[in-house]
């Protein structure tokens, strides 16, 4: 085989990696929505988070991991992010379609990218995505737009993001991939209460257990898995550029697995939101680690 060929394969491989862990991603967000007639957002977000801990706790072995006080607090702050983005984001889309969700949720690691750069380009990025917001978010009593509230707990859910990012690479650069099933395991800790306040009895129903292990593995186990693969293959900037088409597939999976339907300014507000995202990611200075962020 030519030295070619190969070079091709190495360069599609890790594309197609993370391509599939963000179809992944957006399909057990419409397997999880399947579940709120039963227990709700808030019990759907706590068996999620709960059997993904389970299963991080089997497959990386966080107490291997060496704590300061220190550090320990920043990962307690990294699980309650990550446990508020993945509430927060599934109370949005109980009234709000699964691609314009994502794409609100987006906002919030756009505002980390658009801080780490602040160059005078990154001006145009921050008018496209509030062009993407201002045709998403209702500002008046409009028939067409999305509902407030729920826009408000995508746009919730894009901040934890942001909090995520920002104190993920600080709990990471001491304890490396292990950091990621403590703040699991943290998350769903922060996230019980209000799972068990909203569903109670209806939590611990035997015939939820196999479609929570199935979003657990498609939203969590699986794309985190294959994130991480494709993060070792590729540059940390072509990574959080191909990310920032997630909303797409997030409004495909609406699309196919839900019957959400888009209108076409919606459509464009998405694809505002996405190429702010990929100008705010390529015209950054630093290379900063991206971290994996599930919904």
């Amino acid at each position: 085989m030519s030295d070619q060929p190969r070079s091709l394969a190495s360069t599609l491989f890790p594309i197609g990696v993370l391509m599939i862990a963000m179809a992944s991603i957006q399909t057990g967000a419409s397997l999880a929505k399947s579940m709120f007639p039963a227990v709700g957002a808030q019990g759907t977000t706590t068996l999620r988070l709960v059997f993904a801990s389970l299963i991080m706790l089997v497959l990386l072995r966080p107490w291997r991991a060496r704590f300061t006080a220190q550090s320990l607090r920043t990962v307690i702050i990294y699980g309650v992010a990550l446990g508020g983005m993945n509430l927060l984001f599934y109370m949005s889309l109980r009234s709000v379609p699964l691609g314009i969700a994502v794409a609100l949720e987006f906002t919030g690691p756009l505002a980390v990218a658009i801080y780490a750069s602040r160059r005078a380009i990154d001006f145009l990025w921050i008018a496209l995505a509030v062009f993407g917001m201002y045709l998403l978010v209702p500002l008046g009593e409009t028939s067409s737009g999305v509902d407030p509230v729920g826009a408000g707990y995508a746009l919730g859910a894009g901040a934890c993001w942001a909090f995520y990012i920002l104190y993920g690479q600080k709990a990471g650069a001491e304890n490396g991939i292990q950091t990621a099933a403590l703040g699991v395991m943290i998350a769903a800790l922060f996230v019980a209460p209000f799972g068990i306040a909203h569903a109670g009895a209806d939590l611990f129903s035997p015939a939820l257990i196999p479609i929570a292990i199935g979003v657990a593995i498609l939203s969590s186990a699986l794309p985190y898995s294959l994130e991480m693969v494709a993060l070792t293959r590729m540059p940390a900037r072509t990574f959080g550029t191909l990310m920032s088409i997630e909303p797409a597939f997030g409004a495909l999976s609406g699309l196919l697995f839900l019957g959400e339907v888009l209108s076409l300014a919606q459509w464009l507000a998405i694809a505002a939101i996405i190429v702010a995202s990929v100008g705010a990611t390529t015209t950054m200075r630093k290379e900063p680690a991206p971290l994996v962020a599930t919904d």
